[in-house]
C-alpha cells in the first residue's frame, strides 16, 4: 500500500511493456506542455521510464513548487513558463513530440475570458509553434451530448454537442488543432477523456469523502465511466501512434458504464459505511464509448475494485487530496 505522493507518483508512473514497445518506436525527444496540472506529473514521469534514452521536458508555471521538484527528480527537465505569453516559445525546446495538457475548467463559470483564452487562443499558439511535431492533445467527454446509458457511450464519430461554456471551449480547442493540422498537415491525436482517478481527485475520491462525512449523493447523473489515471497515461502515450492529419480522436477512458449506485455502494463496503441517496436517475449520462482504445491497446491494467481499494483507504487514512472534485454530476454545463 502506497503511503505518501512519491510512492503514489512512482505508482501512477509504471509504464508497461506496450508502453515503452510505443517510445522504443518514437523518434526523437519529448516535451509535456501543462506540465504541472493534475496528470501532467505522471505523464511525464512515465515518459522518463519509458524512454530513459530520450530528453524529456515538462513545461508548465510550476505554481506547486513541490511538484516541480519531484518531476525533476526522475531526471526530467523542466521550464517555467508561462503559455499565453507568446515570447515564452522562444525557450521551448524544439522537438518532434508533443503531449499537450494545458487548460482550464475548475473556475471556469467565474472567469469566462480566462477560460476561452486557455482553452482556444493557447492551443492556436501551441499548434502553429510546432506544426512540424506530433501532437497528443487533451480534450474532454464534455464535447459529447448526454446520451442513454444503454447505449454504451458516445463514439468517436458522434456530433459533438458541447453543453455551457467551458465544454464549448474545450471544442474550440479541438477545432483549433484540427485547424492547423489542416494547414500545415501536422499529425494529432485529440483524446477525449473522462474521468481519470488516483488517490487526490476522481470520481471515487469525490463518492468517498461523501460517503465518510454522510453527505447524501445526488444520483441525477445516474453513471460515469472512469479510468486508473496510470492507465490513462499509458494509453495516452500511445496514442502517438494514432497521430494523423486530419486528427485522429481517441475515447480515453474505461469500458465500463458504472451505475453512481453501484460505485457508492461499493465504495460503502470497503469503508464498512452505507452511502446515502438523493433524486432519481435522469434518462441520460455524460458517457464515452471506450471501444476503439479497448481494441488498439487493450483493456486497462487496473480493475476497478484494485482503484475502490487503493483510493477508499488513501481518503479514509487522511492522506492528501487536491480538493478539485471532478463535478461529474454537473448536467448544466457550470463548471
Amino acid at each position: 500500500m502506497v503511503v505518501n505522493v512519491r510512492e503514489l507518483e512512482d505508482l501512477l508512473s509504471q509504464p508497461t511493456a506496450a508502453t515503452c514497445d510505443v517510445l522504443s518506436e518514437t523518434e526523437g525527444d519529448i516535451v509535456v506542455l501543462g506540465a504541472g496540472g493534475k496528470m501532467g506529473p505522471t505523464l511525464a514521469m512515465m515518459l522518463r521510464k519509458a524512454a530513459p534514452q530520450k530528453r524529456i521536458y515538462a513545461v508548465s508555471r510550476f505554481s506547486d513548487r513541490d511538484a516541480k521538484a519531484r518531476i525533476e527528480a526522475c531526471g526530467v527537465e523542466t521550464i517555467t513558463a508561462d503559455l499565453l505569453d507568446e515570447a515564452a516559445y522562444a525557450r521551448l525546446p524544439d522537438v518532434p513530440n508533443v503531449f499537450y495538457l494545458a487548460g482550464m475548467k475548475f473556475g471556469a463559470t467565474g472567469n469566462q475570458p480566462l477560460t476561452w483564452a486557455m482553452n482556444v487562443h493557447l492551443p492556436a499558439l501551441v499548434a502553429r509553434h510546432y506544426k512540424d511535431a506530433r501532437i497528443v492533445a487533451l480534450s474532454t467527454g464534455n464535447v459529447y451530448p448526454f446520451v442513454d446509458p444503454a447505449s454504451g457511450g458516445a463514439q468517436e464519430e458522434d456530433l459533438p454537442q458541447p453543453v455551457g461554456e467551458y465544454a464549448q471551449s474545450c471544442l474550440g480547442r479541438e477545432r483549433m488543432f484540427q485547424y492547423f493540422s489542416q494547414v500545415n498537415g501536422t499529425p494529432v491525436t485529440l483524446i477525449r477523456l473522462n474521468y481519470a482517478n488516483e488517490p487526490r481527485y476522481g470520481i471515487i475520491v469525490d463518492l468517498t469523502r461523501k460517503i465518510l462525512s454522510d453527505t447524501p449523493i445526488d444520483v441525477t447523473m445516474g453513471s460515469v465511466n472512469l479510468i486508473w489515471q496510470g492507465d490513462a497515461n499509458g494509453y495516452i502515450i500511445a496514442a502517438l501512434k494514432l497521430a494523423a492529419s486530419p486528427p485522429a480522436v481517441l475515447n480515453v477512458t474505461g469500458p465500463e458504464t458504472l451505475p453512481i449506485r453501484d460505485l457508492a455502494s461499493r465504495i460503502g463496503k470497503v469503508l464498512g459505511k452505507e452511502p446515502t441517496f438523493v433524486s432519481e436517475e435522469a434518462p441520460t449520462a455524460l458517457l464515452s464509448d471506450a471501444s476503439r482504445c479497448v481494441d488498439s491497446f487493450g483493456s486497462p491494467t487496473t480493475s476497478l475494485d484494485k482503484m475502490i481499494q487503493r483510493i477508499a483507504s488513501w481518503v479514509e487514512a487522511g492522506r492528501e487530496v487536491l480538493n478539485k472534485p471532478t463535478k461529474y454530476d454537473v448536467r448544466d454545463g457550470k463548471f
